[in-house]
């Protein structure tokens, strides 16, 4: 068991560089497109050294503190959890039978803290944003239930090991291919996930310029930029299992990922961003549709 937790901790080290990396590079694309010349790709790094050597004598109540602290648990837990490498010692972290039960606590568990956490900062507006925050993620979430609640029933499992295994043998095995009404409902439901433009109506930098960014400081930011490095990698690898075959060796997650990643930039800079009632009822539209299709799909067709 002890070695199994080094494992671990050597794949959480690795892909939260990679997920530094990957921010720069986002952060780059999204200055490109608007022209200019952006940050370097390494600047989150520099922005992390820079927190952790800050400190503040400002005050807020206990929650406060431990909404970064909740944020960055819901992250590494999620990415613990997950298989990275299909079959692999080192990568398999510490996933067991009906872990995707789990997984799916995790992916609330996060915004829920930061939720609290704003609530106690004192801010008139921070009720503003954990009313929007929470009401996408609910709508976020329905959808992806039923994408994962399609993935279940589809290979009989709540062990996202044996959903991986099921998948094996070829590109045909993947979910994309073999139910790709639940892969479209649960990759629109990633873009509400990640909170990139269309749907950053949480923070809102148009409209509200304050929010964690701002309020938060020394090593409690530093918290918020290393779960903005693991948290959307853990989704991206979370995603990767579920409906792309997961991956046989540490670069093929990498490519995998980051294809993941990018659906969602592609999407952050093509649209403008929705207001919260129109991002609540576009994801109870479309993707709500394509997760039942993808039941029924199941049901009726692969039965």
């Amino acid at each position: 068991m002890g070695e199994k937790i080094l494992f671990a901790l050597i794949s959480l080290f690795l892909t939260i560089n990679y997920g530094f990396l990957m921010n720069g590079v986002i952060r780059k694309i999204y200055a490109r497109v608007g022209r200019r010349h952006g940050i370097p790709f390494y600047q989150m790094y520099i922005d992390l050294i820079k927190t952790l050597a800050l400190r503040t004598n400002i005050r807020h109540g206990t929650m406060f503190y431990l909404g970064p602290v909740f944020r960055f648990a819901g992250g590494v837990g999620l990415f613990l959890f997950t298989p990275v490498v299909f079959g692999s010692a080192m990568f398999g972290n510490l996933s067991f039978s009906g872990d995707v039960l789990l997984l799916l606590s995790f992916q609330f568990f996060g915004t829920l803290g930061m939720a609290l956490g704003a609530g106690e900062s004192g801010h008139p507006n921070a009720a503003i944003g954990v009313t929007r925050g929470l009401a996408q993620m609910t709508a976020v979430e329905v959808p992806f239930v039923l994408a994962l609640m399609g993935v279940a029933i589809q290979y009989d499992s709540l062990s996202l090991h044996d959903i991986v295994a099921a998948q094996q043998g070829g590109i045909m095995h993947w979910t994309l291919f073999t139910n790709p009404f639940i892969v479209a409902a649960g990759m629109l439901a990633l873009l509400g996930s990640f909170m990139r433009p269309p749907f950053d109506v949480v923070l809102a930098g148009q409209e509200i310029p304050i929010g964690p960014p701002t309020e938060y400081h020394s090593n409690y930011m530093a918290l918020m930029l290393s779960n903005r490095a693991i948290f959307p990698m853990a989704k991206a690898i979370l995603f990767m299992n579920l409906f792309f075959g997961g991956a046989n060796t540490y670069w093929e997650m990498m490519i995998k990922t980051f294809a993941v990643v990018m659906w969602s930039v592609f999407v952050g800079v093509s649209f403008p961003r929705f207001r919260v009632e129109q991002s609540i009822r576009w994801f109870l539209r479309v993707p709500l549709i394509l997760g039942i299709l993808g039941i029924v799909y199941v049901q009726f067709f692969m039965s």
